[in-house]
């Protein structure tokens, strides 16, 4: 057991490592392109993203999922899910490039037929490189699909600042986009020792698709539900409006949605071998912890800089963002814990589950969809806040019924954390207000002052989940 902990922890190291340093770079590109390109631009790429994503659920319909859960996975296991992924994924694409003209006039953007069709071909390359992904997923091998990433994140932002830098405009999105992604397909084939058979078992099938199929219909209703929300935007406002809610969004995944990818990537295949309900509630409640100390520090901090950060790194044509990004921030400062209640049902098998309170959710959230959109965009994200806080309850119900890990018990285990990092984004909200020109000193200044507030307020007062990363960090780096 010593061994899967410190694998665990590895895999949750390198697999934070991969993804933050991959936004890192992807972060510094962006604010590139975002110098040069116009909104307009990304909310192009926003409106094909959200056709790209719909899709993706489709192709792989939760069974690379049921693969890492499953303990004995077969060659025929593997060969099947690649078949079926590859399969669906033409079929989709095909679908795609035929109604691209009809999607296309629809939001009367004549230049996105071209840019859908071209991206689209995105959906057939995540196919080819999905079950290679999962094999080292199911390994905890993060540290080789750390390199991988990295360097797919490298070489297509340089193409992209290149091409942007040449007057390709959006298609430089396009070829940061499709780049990454062929990269890094290329590196899991060059490196996995898996490879495909190309053959199709019906029973293989049958028995994955039982658990994936929940994850499925989950997953569809979640993306959906995400696609109506940004074309409500693109049509009851404007392309560039849904590129200035595309670019801010963007900004807060990269803390709240990686970190809650990090999770779920680690944690999965990780409390996929404990069978003991006491040893499972008490995993959730460090992974809790320590997740939600770092994520509220990092999600208050930017909401305290989100002015300077917006007109210092992008500029002021972007300048509508500010107050998007800063209602955004607290509408996705609690996805981490909504990721692990939700992979806690994976791991106890239960699928259907997932999909009940997926559909439980969107009840509720689309009247408040329908109530929100013909006022503002801002009124939408505040419907996006009140409904993560509903599904705080929601998404922990079942964690409560079959391991005794109560709502309250999760409210009481991050209070801590919340407080100190609410106290820190005032302040160095505060810090920011004594600034009378907004630059790079001021916004280094709020940045330092925030990071030297949490050490020595977290030193004094022995905060735990702050120990507990620090010691992980420190073993760490000494061990290299």
């Amino acid at each position: 057991m010593k061994n899967l902990k410190e694998k665990t922890i590895n895999g949750l190291l390198w697999s934070f490592f991969e993804s933050f340093s991959n936004k890192g770079i992807q972060l510094v590109v962006g604010i590139i392109l975002a110098r040069i390109l116009d909104p307009k631009d990304f909310g192009l790429i926003g409106l094909t993203t959200i056709f790209i994503t719909f899709s993706k659920s489709f192709t792989d319909s939760g069974l690379t999922s049921a693969l890492i859960r499953k303990q004995d996975c077969t060659q025929k296991d593997y060969a099947t899910v690649f078949v079926f992924n590859l399969v669906i994924a033409v079929c989709i694409y095909f679908l795609i490039f035929i109604g691209a003209g009809f999607i296309s006039r629809f939001f009367e953007e004549e230049q996105l037929k071209n840019i859908l069709i071209v991206s689209s071909l995105g959906i057939v390359l995540q196919a080819f490189g999905a079950v290679q992904q999962s094999v080292f997923i199911k390994k905890l091998d993060f540290k080789l699909l750390t390199k991988i990433s990295f360097t797919a994140t490298l070489i297509s932002g340089f193409i992209a600042i290149i091409m942007a830098l040449n007057g390709f405009g959006v298609w430089s999105l396009v070829a940061l986009f499709l780049g990454n992604l062929t990269i890094y397909t290329l590196l899991l084939w060059f490196f996995s020792k898996w490879k495909p058979s190309w053959l199709f078992d019906k029973n293989s099938f049958n028995e994955l698709f039982g658990f994936g199929k929940n994850l499925l219909f989950s997953s569809l209703i979640a993306v959906g539900y995400n696609t109506v929300f940004r074309a409500v935007i693109s049509k009851s406002f404007s392309i560039e409006q849904l590129g200035f809610f595309d670019r801010s969004n963007r900004f807060q995944l990269l803390i709240s949605e990686n970190f809650g990818s990090i999770i779920n990537k680690v944690s999965y295949p990780s409390l996929s071998k404990i069978t003991k309900k006491e040893r499972l509630k008490n995993a959730l409640s460090k992974l809790i912890k320590n997740s939600m100390f770092i994520t509220f520090l990092a999600m208050f901090g930017l909401a305290a800089v989100a002015k300077p950060f917006i007109l210092v790194l992008i500029g002021e044509k972007w300048s509508e963002s500010i107050v998007y990004l800063q209602l955004l921030i607290f509408a996705g400062v609690f996805y981490p814990i909504h990721v692990i209640n939700i992979n806690f049902l994976k791991v106890y098998g239960r699928s259907d589950l997932i999909l009940k309170i997926e559909l439980i959710k969107k009840l509720i959230a689309i009247p408040m969809l329908i109530a929100t959109a013909f006022i503002s965009v801002k009124a939408m994200i505040v419907s996006m806040i009140i409904l993560s806080m509903i599904e705080l309850f929601i998404n922990g119900y079942y964690t409560q019924k079959f391991i005794n890990y109560t709502i309250r018990e999760q409210l009481l285990d991050i209070f801590p954390s919340f407080i100190l990092a609410s106290v820190m984004g005032i302040l160095v909200y505060f810090i920011g207000g004594l600034f009378t020109q907004i630059s790079w000193y001021s916004l280094f200044i709020q940045i330092v002052v925030g990071l030297v507030f949490v050490i020595l307020v977290s030193e004094f007062l022995k905060q735990k989940e702050y120990l507990q990363v620090k010691k992980i960090i420190f073993e760490k780096l000494n061990s290299l």
